[in-house]
């Protein structure tokens, strides 16, 4: 309902600026467009026309222009870069951060880096070029090198005299950083503690010196995941002689957070995770997309298919088997893709490690025994219920063989896929693998020709 509320008063508010700009009326055109948040504007300006969206970008100030443009998708940073002269491309790129511009220039052609690259200062180009030396999924990636660093010798007004000074282009200045003459990190202080401290008293006395960090070349998800545990805003990166290089903050880590849970959930979709939105991938790129892993379930099936083939006889002399097998089929994938799912996620959250893998098995198969026996159960009524003096039916089988050879099929196949459901994520993360490869749809291809052979197996035993 909020998120509804959002949309139409975007559309409000799209509708009056493209109004005020019709009649070119600036002055009370900026004053609306300056009293939303740069997210919501750059929403609004993906909804107009190209000329209509560069109009409307040069009424803005510079610094909102700035925070605006970064929230913009590709293809309008793209489009507006072109449009701009060499001025408004320097007012923009001086405004914004050396992380935001480092995302900026992974994502545009090298005719439009060269010209970025052009149009900053030697110190930004200098910081851009280090920080793109780094793996794309490494924290040194992610970071900035705008913070504020103090020494342990200042005093608390010194830092508050310095802060002021630096502070207007750093990314945050929350958290400052103690450093010694050859730039190695020995502790932090929070702007509330200087706050709350005498102004002559030393910052050695009141920093903290157990921190937390993390190396350049360390994992960005393993990063992400830091700022769920500890509750940060920033966590600094040193290089391998423990030297402040820069800090992560809690926006970038987000921003990974979500890339990366969007790549997991693509992967349990079998499907090719791709770094463009849904409607501005092209329908030949997600048929592509898709197409590999459909390709492979399908030929997967005709294992299924294969031995299906070899119970022949039974359908002949019992056609009321057939009847059970999308049943069975349907339970073990759905049993699986639950056991799979919470497994995945606790993988993710490192609520699950590899040391738990017999805790985790034997929790399910008592999970699979007691919805087992349940469903077995249930089937057992249901079949009571719908063959009960069904002649032909009882012509093949009686009502307690159906029972039993279902319930019991049940039972081996819940069991089986929540077993394998717990099973494969686990050893893919074993073997350095995305746990999220072993979701659903591979899970169900391997289940469904298990679920046929367990069930022909005790049909076979009990009724023919």
């Amino acid at each position: 309902m909020e998120e509804n509320w959002m949309e139409m008063e975007i559309e409000e508010i799209q509708e009056q600026a493209l109004e005020l700009l019709s009649q070119k009326r600036i002055a009370p055109l900026r004053e609306l467009l300056t009293a939303r948040n740069a997210v919501d504007i750059a929403q609004m300006l993906s909804e107009v026309s190209e000329t209509e969206l560069t109009l409307l970008f040069r009424i803005l100030p510079k610094e909102f222009a700035a925070e605006t443009f970064i929230e913009m998708d590709n293809d309008q940073q793209e489009f507006l870069i072109s449009a701009f002269s060499d001025k408004e491309l320097k007012d923009v790129l001086d405004e914004i951060y050396v992380d935001d511009a480092v995302d900026l220039i992974e994502e545009m052609p090298a005719t439009v880096v060269k010209r970025i690259l052009r149009h900053t200062n030697p110190e930004m180009r200098k910081d851009i070029n280090q920080l793109l030396k780094y793996p794309k999924d490494s924290a040194g990636s992610m970071m900035t090198t705008e913070y504020v660093d103090l020494k342990k010798d200042m005093t608390v007004s010194e830092c508050f005299a310095r802060i002021r000074r630096i502070g207007v282009d750093k990314e945050t200045i929350y958290t400052c950083y103690v450093t010694d003459r050859n730039r190695k990190l020995i502790g932090l202080v929070s702007v509330k503690q200087l706050l709350l401290s005498d102004g002559e008293q030393a910052i050695e006395d009141i920093m903290e010196t157990n921190i937390t960090y993390v190396g350049t070349l360390d994992d960005r998800e393993d990063v992400a995941r830091m700022f769920d545990r500890y509750d940060f805003l920033a966590i600094p990166v040193v290089d391998g002689e423990s030297r402040l290089v820069g800090i992560v903050t809690v926006d970038d880590a987000i921003d990974v957070i979500q890339e990366e849970n969007t790549e997991d959930i693509a992967k349990m979709a079998a499907v090719v995770p791709t770094e463009e939105s849904y409607l501005k991938t092209s329908v030949w790129t997600h048929a592509k997309n898709r197409f590999f892993w459909l390709l492979f379930l399908m030929l997967s099936a005709t294992v299924t298919g294969k031995i299906i083939q070899n119970y022949e006889n039974a359908f002949v002399s019992i056609p009321i088997l057939v009847a059970f097998v999308p049943m069975l089929m349907g339970t073990g994938g759905n049993c699986g893709s639950q056991s799979s799912t919470m497994i995945i996620r606790g993988l993710a959250l490192e609520e699950i490690r590899f040391k738990d893998f017999f805790r985790v098995l034997f929790k399910e198969i008592g999970v699979a025994l007691l919805v087992g026996v349940v469903l077995a159960i249930v089937n057992a009524l249901r079949i009571f219920l719908m063959y009960h003096g069904n002649q032909e039916v009882l012509a093949q089988a009686s009502l307690g063989q159906l029972s039993l050879v279902s319930g019991l099929s049940l039972i081996g196949i819940i069991v089986l896929a929540k077993s394998i459901g717990c099973i494969l994520p686990m050893l893919a993360k074993k073997c350095k693998l995305d746990p999220a490869l072993m979701a659903a749809p591979l899970l169900t291809t391997i289940l469904d020709t298990c679920s046929v052979l367990i069930f022909f197996s005790i049909a076979m035993a009990i009724i023919c």
